[in-house]
């Protein structure tokens, strides 16, 4: 097998496992029940004056600290602290295969997720004119937001054999990233600027906007490559101990 029908493999077998308990049923209600809530009573979009999603997309992105961690904290950990991965990574595939096939389980099962909150955007649009641009860009902008949230989670499952040990460090490195922004109001002036390049909402914000920046991408993208990274060298260290 070659690495891309390995890796496609994987990707399977974490993708069923996640339906296959009650893992993936749990979260996605959770957070369509949370975003649900919150956009509906607590900051509904027609307090703006006009169809919006900005606001419906803000909420669906603060969920993503918490439906990340507990999407990835099994991924690695469980599978260290059982010996299966032992088991896995001694068979004939990569190291690189075992980390990228369990992220694309996680990423398939975001967009699962985002698929399922399509009903919110399609109320706006029967309740006002709704612009289809910013619409667009805000789920391309949840995918590389989430997609990057569930990098860090694979990186904290990777550290440790414990699945809530995992969970609150994918929380914590997510927090570091989601808040950095409201943190600039007490930083030097020279600080400001590289510290809001680092935050999530800085990019995500600008992709919500209907253009999609290349610079944006590249961050996102750039910050999924260095996560996951990360995650095989922890991963291929195991076995020199």
């Amino acid at each position: 097998m070659n690495m891309g029908s390995n890796t496609l493999a994987i990707a399977k077998r974490e993708f069923r496992g996640y339906f296959n308990s009650p893992v993936a049923y749990v979260v996605i209600c959770g957070v369509l029940l949370l975003v649900g809530f919150l956009f509906f009573f607590f900051r509904p979009f027609f307090v703006v004056g006009k169809a919006s999603c900005r606001e419906l997309f803000t909420f669906i992105g603060m969920t993503f600290l918490f439906f990340a961690p507990a999407v990835t904290m099994r991924l690695l950990a469980e599978e260290r602290k059982t010996g299966t991965l032992e088991i896995l990574i001694t068979m004939p595939v990569r190291d690189a295969e075992v980390i990228l096939g369990k992220f694309l389980a996680a990423v398939g099962l975001l967009c699962v997720m985002l698929l399922l909150t399509l009903p919110f955007p399609i109320t706006i649009a029967q309740l006002g004119d709704l612009d289809m641009g910013p619409v667009l860009g805000g789920y391309a902008g949840l995918l590389l937001e989430g997609s990057a949230f569930l990098a860090l989670g694979m990186l904290a499952s990777s550290l440790t054999e414990h699945q809530i040990v995992a969970f609150f460090l994918a929380l914590l490195m997510g927090l570091v990233f989601f808040m950095l922004d409201w943190a600039l109001p007490y930083l030097p002036g020279g600080m400001t600027s590289v510290v809001e390049y680092l935050s999530f909402g800085y990019h995500f914000e600008g992709i919500t906007r209907g253009v999609i920046d290349s610079r944006d991408v590249v961050y996102f993208l750039s910050v999924i490559a260095v996560a996951l990274a990360l995650s095989f060298r922890q991963l291929e260290s195991r076995k020199w101990k």
